[in-house]
């Protein structure tokens, strides 16, 4: 009867676990699209803070990428 409830313990756990990590990757990504978008608008609107839309745009393109890497790999297990 233990061994029944540690592996349903376990079992539950892990889904747990995977669903924060599909959080997390959407998380990053919404939040490398927003970097993504402000560097975009920071050059189009011919900002002179050259220096921070590039660090913004690296940031965006790092997070973007981690993120769908994530979501991606996280296997479903309902």
């Amino acid at each position: 009867m233990l061994g029944i409830d540690i592996a349903y313990a376990r079992t539950h756990l892990k889904s747990q676990l995977m669903n924060v990590k599909r959080t997390f990757g959407t998380i990053l990504t919404i939040l490398g699209i927003i970097g993504l978008i402000y560097a975009g608008y920071g050059y189009t609107q011919h900002s002179g803070a050259t220096r921070q839309l590039i660090v913004f745009g690296v940031i965006g393109v790092i997070f973007f990428f981690t993120g769908v890497g994530l979501v991606k790999n996280t296997k479903d297990e309902a």
